[in-house]
């Protein structure tokens, strides 16, 4: 699986995750940024990947996500991920 997929994914995931608290619910989340970005291994075709994210620093109008991708228990990719929280 290509590397940008891999981090596509991340940072969709890190976005919902960001508008599932209450006070964010009918916002929208712009991404703006990525940090840290690190591949560790290939993905492969047969390979089931697993994501996982993890709140940072969350504001009233930022919020920040600590992203990893695994496949097997092994992470092969991990990045920080900055958006920014909107009202519609």
């Amino acid at each position: 699986m290509p590397g940008v997929l891999i981090i596509e994914a991340m940072a969709q995931l890190g976005g919902i995750m960001m508008l599932s608290p209450e006070e964010n619910i009918g916002k929208l989340a712009y991404f703006m940024a990525a940090d840290n970005v690190k591949f560790r291994k290939p993905v492969v075709p047969g390979d089931q990947l697993v994501l996982q994210v993890e709140a940072g620093k969350i504001k009233s109008k930022t919020g920040q996500v600590y992203a990893k991708a695994l496949v097997n228990g092994t992470v092969v990719a991990e990045a920080d991920f900055m958006f920014a929280l909107v009202e519609k």
